[in-house]
């Protein structure tokens, strides 16, 4: 499974802009938020203009909420908005806002001749399937049916396993293998930290610049969205999830995300109406366990959530055939299981580490095999991690990576 590297988004082009102004017109203020049908749409085709097209690989390009966001902000621009706070645009940005501002005529004609050529490179969310699953993710096919249907019946997964297994690459193709297709419009990605709370995650107040005012979460957002589509499947994935404390950051809706209580309303803490986590909705978490740092999962996370470790995966044939596929030579790739395997055995014989601070096979994957290739990915990425796990033993970490070099 190789590990997928998260692209920061490109700066707005000017074709985005001008779809984003012209619907900024076209909205109230009250309706430019991440959970509005034309917010929505707006989203789905920026993802479909061609200069997007060689990002394949990014989280997603323009999602709801980064729309809703840039929507907001274009506000600083209109000579009528007197408040403070929103972001800074680009130079970019205020040269669109002043050609087509005070001629909305020309602005609506641009924005249409922008969405007519769409016909020409439209880009539908490509299939996918359970064969492109194990293709890409090194697990057996028993492994993956199991996950499936743990998944479907319990709601809530935690990927769990050491550094570099690929837990993140895995809980989004899981999704896409769910959905049949990578629809990154139905996927949200988050990542918990000690200080995450609440009004973070669900709903909270945050200043303006004049003062406060109540703020939908991506969790509630996210929520919204998936009950308007209630026979599409939506994922909500947690990277990191047991940095956060569950109890502070869901507070009441930790009954609602159960699988039985699904549908269910309740009344939220801030804005006092029903909300309920819909049933189309699966929330995959990911969790490292070999973070010395972090106490154990308490009870309430483990009652709510199902598990599943993911393993090192060098002695399958699909992670050979990985390698293959990158240039490596059938001696450089039986190096590598030989002398990653040895390393990880001693980890899992070490009383003070065990399985769960072996070392991952998609350190090794997605990568262009050059002379220098494995010496870099031992020295910069391997060696930081055996001196932590044995920084009271320099020696033996020294010795354990003089192995892996020589």
């Amino acid at each position: 499974m190789g590990s997928e590297k998260i692209k920061r988004n490109r700066p707005w082009q000017r074709d985005e802009l001008i779809l984003a102004l012209d619907l900024y017109y076209e909205l109230e203020p009250s309706e430019r938020v991440p959970t509005n049908e034309k917010v929505i749409e707006l989203s789905k085709t920026l993802n479909r203009l061609s200069i997007q097209e060689d990002r394949p690989n990014a989280e997603t390009f323009r999602n709801a909420n980064g729309v809703a966001m840039k929507l907001n902000n274009l506000r600083r621009l209109d000579p009528s908005y007197t408040g403070k706070g929103l972001e800074r645009g680009g130079k970019l940005e205020e040269e669109i806002w002043n050609e087509f501002a005070t001629d909305r005529d020309k602005l609506r004609k641009v924005a249409n001749g922008i969405k007519s050529g769409l016909k020409e490179i439209i880009n539908d969310p490509k299939p996918y399937t359970k064969q492109d699953f194990l293709a890409e993710v090194f697990i057996k096919e028993e492994a993956y049916e199991t996950i499936l249907s743990v998944l479907k019946r319990k709601k809530n997964l935690i990927l769990q396993g050491a550094p570099g297994v690929g837990k993140t690459f895995a809980a989004k193709r899981l999704a896409y293998s769910m959905m049949g297709k990578k629809d990154e419009s139905r996927i949200r990605m988050i990542q918990f930290h000690q200080s995450y709370s609440y009004e973070d995650f669900v709903m909270g107040y945050r200043p303006n610049g004049t003062g406060f005012e109540l703020k939908e979460g991506p969790f509630f957002t996210f929520c919204q969205l998936a009950s308007k589509h209630p026979e599409d499947d939506y994922f909500f994935i947690i990277d990191e999830i047991n940095r956060g404390n569950m109890s502070k950051i869901f507070g009441e809706l930790m009954m609602l995300i159960e699988s039985d209580k699904r549908g269910q309303e309740l009344t939220l803490t801030y804005q006092g109406t029903p909300f309920s986590v819909p049933k189309n909705l699966y929330i995959i978490g990911m969790m490292n366990t070999a973070d010395r740092s972090l106490a154990m999962i308490d009870y309430a996370l483990r009652r709510r959530f199902s598990f599943f470790e993911l393993e090192p995966a060098y002695h399958t044939e699909a992670f050979r055939n990985c390698l293959m596929s990158q240039g490596a030579s059938e001696e450089l790739i039986n190096m590598i299981r030989r002398k990653i395997e040895k390393l990880n055995d001693e980890i899992l014989s070490d009383v003070s580490l065990g399985k769960g601070f072996r070392i991952g096979h998609s350190y090794f994957c997605n990568y262009d095999v050059s002379d220098k290739w494995y010496e870099e990915v031992i020295k910069y990425e391997i060696e930081p991690l055996v001196k932590e796990y044995w920084f009271d033993e320099e020696d033996k970490a020294k010795n354990y990576i003089e192995e892996l070099l020589r």
